[in-house]
């Protein structure tokens, strides 16, 4: 029978896109209401009434072009050559649809279990969900360690080593962002780099395509300074994003750093958040970044899973 690759006709086969599983599933009936995701971003690979695959962008606002391909599944059932090409080809299809010709392809991102190297079916699964991506163009950008903080957990009481105040406005905290930027650890704001942009470009695409659209106030962010001089020291984003409360960004000016600063900053965070009574805090950090990841863990966060990104960085079809 042959397959047919199609996206949803609209949001009444949402039934029929949640056909297959993903820790995100729960969350497709809200952005499809809010705009976030859009039927014609939703793909399906279809032999019959059988789903054999699925993908989907999505962006954090309505109105705006897709940001991010998060969804792209393949019916275990299948044979890894069979899912290879199927996947790929629901891959170019959706892709030359909704993805513009002249615009660079969305980075792909999946989370993914904490201990998928070890079991085998997890494995085998997402290796050749990669080997697809890899055909397209893609390489792998990072591999992340998702954490969570859960209320309960013990919060450190204010060292007195360093003094936090709000962040006055969008300058105040781009002054600090760009040197933090400067030999940082993270693969994104390497890649931002590596592109081409400058260390205070790269800050200002950060802040206007994230910051700018947290719903939560703005007080809440944080600059860390010496006592006394007030001479910064490092800054903590702590907001709530479409879904969850987040540590969305936290860093160390370069003078100060290799001092334990960071945890005393990542506590400051995690108590703005803690103060509004949220079940839980969710955060990132490359699985490179060894001494973030152990600052997260002082704090009490935990790994709960992992995350993989994936890159074109081909140039736009012409």
């Amino acid at each position: 029978m042959t397959v047919v690759v199609r996206p949803l006709a609209g949001p009444d086969e949402l039934a029929l896109f949640q056909g297959l599983d993903y820790v995100l599933d729960h969350e497709l009936a809200d952005d499809l209401a809010t705009g976030r995701r859009r039927p014609g971003w939703m793909w399906v690979a279809l032999r019959g009434d059988r789903l054999l695959g699925r993908i989907s962008w999505w962006s954090g606002q309505e109105g705006a072009a897709p940001q991010a391909l998060d969804f792209f599944d393949l019916d275990p059932a299948l044979s890894p050559e069979e899912a290879a090409g199927i996947g790929l080809r629901l891959l170019e299809t959706a892709t030359a649809a909704v993805v513009p010709a002249a615009a660079a392809r969305p980075e792909f991102g999946r989370f993914i279990p904490a201990d998928w190297r070890e079991v085998p079916e997890t494995r085998a699964a997402l290796e050749t969900l990669f080997g697809v991506l890899t055909a397209s163009g893609a390489r792998p950008l990072v591999e992340r360690l998702r954490l969570e903080w859960r209320a309960g957990t013990p919060v450190p009481e204010p060292s007195g080593r360093l003094v936090f105040r709000p962040v006055r406005d969008r300058e105040d905290l781009l002054d600090l962002m760009t040197p933090v930027m400067e030999g940082t650890l993270d693969a994104h704001g390497q890649a931002d780099l590596a592109s081409g942009l400058s260390p205070r470009e790269a800050a200002e695409l950060h802040y206007d395509e994230e910051f700018a659209h947290f719903s939560t106030p703005p007080e809440w962010w944080r600059i860390a300074e010496l006592p006394g001089t007030g001479e910064p020291v490092g800054f903590v984003v702590p907001a709530r994003n479409n879904y969850h409360p987040i540590i969305a960004y936290i860093g160390v000016l370069p003078a100060h750093r290799g001092q334990g600063h960071i945890d005393d900053i990542l506590a400051e965070g995690t108590r703005v958040l803690a103060a509004q009574d949220v079940p839980n805090i969710r955060a990132a950090t490359d699985l490179g970044n060894v001494p973030m990841a152990k600052s997260f863990a002082r704090a009490g966060y935990v790994t709960f899973e992992r995350a993989v990104n994936y890159v074109w960085d081909a140039p736009p079809r012409p």
